[in-house]
């Protein structure tokens, strides 16, 4: 084992020398207190951020709405408003961290920024950008991100040359990984050139994890085959061990000892993307299989908090033998048609979509809020409030409809399992579980609890009373199947307006899928067809005469 076990998995985890960092910040972690507290009781060492991160912490509370408005009065534009929210963010978040920077002698307790992702192929806007973050936050212990595209290689030496920390991100492949950790090394050379102090200068590579995982299992799915199928979800893992074996191999190399006899700092492997987002593998896997020394695991919040709930220490570190299998698993997919180099290139691409489309989405965020007026958006979120305690009521008086539906729907096709339309109804029941269950996957989607209502309840009960004409408890009458069919009828008639008014209100909120209540509102056309048909035949068996439906 590693060691002996500590107080707890986080414990035993920075014990074992990793350093722990969160992956998420927000004014609401900083203010609220909850920063420090994961200092303090979970052994968080460091922090990141990305667009997405601050794009996702903009979305949540108001506490950003005071100093945009005052930059909306003042005349900022949008670029120079989320520049100044950003940074004021990472200089508090840096300063919460300066006790760990201290402490540490400068190897943790720091927090990341990025430039923006859409400067990743411009190599001067993003060395300009990077030398204004380093001055704007002001702060030792903060790292700027760039990204590791071909253009961000050259963009690191130069920053690294001016006695810069950087961060660099969007790792994915081994031979970028190789080019990364050189292009440091460069920078490091040419700031001893210019006679800087070397042990002033840090650095980290972050190498995406999980997403490697994502790409590669989509392509394995594809193919089907068992032999494809049987090395899904290891990819991951595999790379960064390999990636790790490479910065090792860079630790003997004679061009980073003369830097180090100088100095300089190791450029630490950080593990990024360490989320699963397969539900299938363990939640914790990509903690507990990257367990080396002298790394860095940045998480975000879930897998911080999953991993301390039950996180374990793996029996020993990667070894030769672990390396070999690695090589032999990439073997193995590319025997099987994965080319893996296709697959870090496809990743990089994406990764940089998604961040650039993130910053554009926080931008938008930023434009509205600041040119917001208070008392129009107080009232925006009221009426917004009401609106959702309305629909919540709305959709949790059809879910009660909808389950005790099913059970008359279920009752009436036993009834009837001997008769012509007993088969019918059986397949009505069975269709109406499922839009019983589209229903509540609809609710969730939109927040609302699937409790059920006492009015909707006391409608059903009130028609089931109805079924009970001839007084008996549990023998049927004449007209049973004639009322069960009106009721059902009618029921159907008002899931039918349920979609009908979901799918207008799916115009403006995109957590509906138009689609899909298309699909489930043409079904309860059928459905009522069908429903119609029964109806008619039950009136003519029941009152002697044919009834035609209308």
């Amino acid at each position: 084992m590693l060691g002996p076990t500590e107080s707890s998995p986080l414990a035993a985890l920075s014990a074992a020398g990793v350093s722990i960092w969160l992956d998420d910040l927000s004014r609401e972690l900083l203010a609220g207190g909850e920063l420090r507290k994961l200092i303090a009781d979970k052994h968080v060492v460091g922090a990141t951020t990305n667009p997405t991160i601050f794009a996702s912490a903009l979305s949540k509370g108001d506490r950003y709405n005071e100093q945009l408005r005052a930059l909306g009065e003042a005349g900022s534009s949008v670029d120079d408003a989320v520049f100044a929210l950003t940074t004021d963010d990472v200089r508090d978040a840096c300063d919460e961290l300066a006790p760990v920077y201290e402490r540490s002698a400068g190897i943790d307790g720091r927090v990341s920024i990025e430039v923006d992702p859409r400067l990743a192929q411009d190599v001067g806007s993003t060395v300009a950008m990077a030398r204004k973050l380093w001055e704007t936050v002001d702060r030792p212990n903060l790292f700027i991100k760039i990204p590791a595209t071909r253009a961000g290689l050259e963009a690191i030496t130069a920053v690294t040359a001016e006695g810069i920390s950087v961060n660099v991100t969007l790792i994915f492949s081994l031979d970028r990984y190789r080019e990364v950790m050189h292009a440091y090394l460069r920078g490091l050379e040419q700031a001893q050139a210019h006679g800087r102090e070397l042990a002033d200068i840090h650095s980290v590579a972050s190498f995406f994890v999980s997403r490697v995982d994502v790409e590669v299992d989509r392509r394995l799915d594809t193919i089907g085959t068992a032999q494809a199928l049987a090395l899904k979800g290891k990819a991951g893992v595999a790379n960064a061990r390999l990636a790790f074996q490479a910065y090792e191999q860079l630790l003997v190399d004679p061009r980073w000892q003369r830097l180090a006899a100088a100095g300089a700092r190791t450029q630490r492997p950080l593990w990024a993307s360490t989320g699963v987002k397969d539900p299938n593998l363990p939640d914790t896997m990509y903690v507990t299989e990257l367990v080396i020394a002298g790394t860095v695991n940045t998480m975000p919040g879930g897998t911080l908090a999953a991993f301390d709930d039950h996180g374990t220490l793996p029996a020993h570190t990667p070894t030769v033998d672990d390396f070999t299998a690695a090589k032999d698993h990439f073997a193995a997919l590319e025997r099987v048609g994965i080319d893996f180099t296709d697959v870090t290139d496809t990743l990089e691409r994406e990764g940089l979509t998604k961040f650039e489309d993130s910053w554009r989405e926080l931008g938008e965020s930023v434009a509205r809020e600041m040119h917001a007026k208070p008392a129009a958006a107080q009232a925006q979120a009221q009426a917004e409030s009401e609106s959702a305690e309305l629909l919540a009521i709305y959709l949790g008086d059809h879910h009660a409809a909808a389950t005790a539906g099913l059970e008359l729907f279920r009752r009436a096709a036993d009834a009837r399992k001997d008769e012509q339309d007993g088969h019918t109804l059986a397949e009505l029941a069975d269709q109406i579980d499922e839009d019983r269950t589209a229903l509540t996957r609809i609710m969730t989607n939109l927040g609302v609890s699937t409790s059920q209502s006492k009015t909707a309840a006391a409608w059903l009960a009130e028609k089931a009373g109805r079924l009970k004409t001839n007084g008996h408890l549990f023998s049927r009458s004449p007209l049973s199947d004639l009322l069960e069919a009106e009721a059902m009828l009618t029921g159907v008639q008002g899931k039918a307006a349920c979609w009908r008014t979901l799918l207008a209100l799916a115009q403006t909120d995109s957590r509906l899928n138009a689609d899909d209540l298309a699909v489930l509102l043409e079904r309860a056309a059928q459905q009522s067809t069908t429903l119609e048909e029964v109806r008619s035949a039950a009136a003519a068996r029941a009152l002697g005469s044919p009834v035609q439906a209308v």
